[in-house]
């Protein structure tokens, strides 16, 4: 099956879509530091930059997908929406999806999606897949079930002609996975840059990466580990995080004048181990499980997961680990490349904790104390 990537950012999708046997033949990309790394790891593959300038999909094309951007959909953006000046974009995907009918699309984009403005960006979006007659399904994902230690959970949308997208999203699941103990025992997540409203805590793990400042400056977690240490990944670690290869991102250092652009693009990215449980089950599609349903009624945006197949729309309980991944501790990933969180970063980030009286575990804020240099 041919791929046509969309906002393909450094190649999450086609990256996982390749390794599941698929042929990644067209890749679209505006950026130049992702579209440098896309020229060096996809060879053969034809890159295309603004998607405003691509008339038609190739006729080959079976299957497309898209990471279209997320900055007007995410919580951190600036909420204005799938009509925003960023994700408003996603119209001309459907100008050449319309033109094309491409049998199946593969779209991953953030959770906040599914409730900002009570879930209007995807009434849109599935509003668009039904009239041009294509089924949909979609399902929220979280990386941490896929073998890496990173809270990410992301809306992965499937929309067809020929296949029933529930084959691919909805047969396999697996039982609610028992939370681990929030102690000091194991090592601790949070987002330092905050502390008034919420730090993201994470146990064993890290919040979900972010893009950094637009200034270049990079901002990714910190882990308080059981050493005492309080420590913060180097970009490569991250790239691991993310599912890639260390030094996957390189190419873009030597691209464009930017800061540090190898944090954004990371920042950015698709899950690779998520993508290729999508692209595997999209080869070999399963049997659709027995799945309760919402009531219809009593949702208020969208639910975490949901499609339109035969029946009509439902929404579905599903949980967003679906497949048995053995759980990855954030210990394997820490490595001589961490830094040290600085002194002064530390103490601003217990000043805003203190102000902001957020509940922790028992012994974080101490431990924080402790961790700063004497």
């Amino acid at each position: 099956m041919s791929v046509t990537g969309l906002f393909s950012g450094i190649g999450g999708f086609e990256l996982a879509f390749a390794e599941a046997g698929f042929d990644c033949q067209s890749l679209v990309e505006i950026d130049p530091a992702a579209t440098a790394v896309l020229k060096t790891r996809f060879p053969d593959a034809e890159v295309f930059g603004d998607i405003l300038d691509v008339k038609h999909l190739s006729s080959a094309t079976s299957l497309l997908t898209a990471g279209f951007p997320c900055q007007n959909l995410s919580m951190a953006g600036d909420k204005t929406g799938i009509s925003g000046t960023k994700s408003g974009i996603v119209g001309k995907m459907f100008e050449l999806i319309e033109d094309s009918l491409v049998p199946t699309v593969v779209i991953e984009n953030v959770y906040f999606m599914l409730q900002l403005n009570s879930g209007k960006a995807m009434s849109w979006l599935v509003n668009r897949f039904e009239q041009l007659g294509y089924k949909w399904a979609y399902r929220v994902l979280d990386s941490m079930g896929f073998g890496l230690p990173q809270r990410r959970r992301r809306v992965y949308f499937i929309a067809s002609r020929e296949i029933d997208p529930r084959t691919v999203l909805f047969a396999d699941e697996q039982p609610a996975e028992h939370a681990l103990h929030r102690d000091l025992l194991l090592p601790l997540g949070f987002y330092w840059t905050e502390g008034r409203s919420g730090i993201g805590l994470t146990v064993d793990g890290i919040p979900p990466l972010k893009v950094g400042s637009s200034l270049g400056i990079a901002s990714p977690p910190a882990v308080l580990f059981p050493d005492g240490e309080v420590l913060t990944p180097s970009v490569e670690a991250c790239e691991r995080l993310q599912g890639y290869d260390i030094g996957w991102t390189t190419p873009a250092d030597k691209s464009t004048a930017t800061r540090n652009p190898r944090w954004r693009l990371v920042g950015n990215a698709v899950s690779v181990p998520v993508a290729k449980w999508v692209a595997e089950r999209i080869k070999n599609p399963g049997d659709v499980l027995d799945f309760p349903m919402v009531p219809k009624g009593t949702r208020r945006a969208w639910p975490d997961a949901a499609w339109n197949v035969g029946g009509g729309r439902a929404d579905v309980v599903a949980s967003d680990k679906p497949v048995a991944f053995e759980r990855s501790s954030i210990v394997d990933f820490r490595d001589s490349s961490w830094s040290r969180l600085s002194n002064r970063a530390l103490s601003g980030f217990i000043d805003r904790l203190v102000a902001g009286g957020l509940r922790t575990p028992e012994g974080f804020l101490e431990a924080l104390r402790a961790a700063k240099p004497k």
